[in-house]
């Protein structure tokens, strides 16, 4: 999911409701000219999203952009307890978060801390608590962006992808040739690189420089290794490339690595 579209994300959250709901509680059916997020606590409710069921419970995420049609009404034998935001996203144009109407495993610890944070800005409403409360908000969108892109990634990702991954990970000191780990993976060259970039965000070789400059950089720091014993035991025979490509994607030369401590 490419997210440099929400860079200039402004968010204006007209109305906020810690909601505990009453048995009879309901929102009458009505299309919707704003976002809906709904976390919910606990119990549970039934929501009509364009006149199709979904249920949420305790732990699950609710989104319903614009332009959709909601009804709902809670369970009279478990009222739910929720927190919902209704916004309006700015700049104009934007398209909707890329979440599903329902989502799982959002409430983590660190994401309760926001929303308590949150409600005690807004419920309070101090001097300045508008720009404090934009402030939190941009961290719960942001955090449920991230969560999104990397669902999104791991959805992407496939068996044979994990077996190249693997198969590097396990064999970065030997000789590594593209069409090799193709064929491992009973791919054609063209489509696994082009499906290893899509997965990693990395080209072939890439990843494998990736790889073997972690280990490197892992024995300099533990000591006990020239550096010319590093770069042969991490896949490389010329020792001027190694540092070269090590200096690239450390930032530093590989002599420098000794004096940085292991965490």
């Amino acid at each position: 999911m490419d997210m440099s579209c929400y860079a200039r994300l402004d968010p204006e959250v007209f109305l906020f409701v810690d909601r505990r709901c009453y048995p009879d509680w309901e929102i009458i059916q009505q299309r919707i000219g704003f976002h809906d997020l709904t976390f919910v606590v606990s119990g549970a409710a039934n929501y009509y999203v364009d006149h199709t069921l979904v249920t949420v419970r305790a732990g699950d995420l609710l989104y319903i952009p614009p332009g959709t049609i909601r009804e709902a009404s809670t369970s009279a034998d478990n009222p739910m307890h929720s927190y919902a935001f209704n916004f309006h996203l700015l700049p104009d144009g934007l398209p909707p978060l890329p979440l599903p109407t329902v989502s799982k495993g959002c409430q983590t610890p660190e994401m309760l801390r926001y929303l308590k944070d949150f409600t005690q800005v807004w419920m309070t409403k101090q001097q300045g608590y508008e720009l404090q409360a934009k402030g939190l908000f941009l961290l719960i969108l942001h955090r449920l962006l991230l969560q999104g892109a990397r669902l999104g990634q791991a959805a992407r990702t496939d068996e044979r992808m994990a077996m190249a991954r693997s198969y590097i990970t396990d064999h970065y000191a030997e000789p590594l040739r593209l069409e090799t780990v193709a064929e491992l993976t009973g791919l054609h060259p063209v489509y696994f690189s082009k499906r290893f970039k899509q997965d990693t965000g990395l080209t072939f070789k890439q990843f494998v420089n990736m790889i073997r400059m972690n280990h490197a950089e892992m024995m300099l720091a533990a000591g006990g290794f020239r550096v010319s014993e590093v770069a042969e035991r991490c896949g490389f025979q010329d020792i001027s490339y190694f540092s070269n490509v090590f200096r690239t994607l450390k930032g530093y030369p590989p002599s420098a690595a000794r004096r940085i401590p292991l965490d």
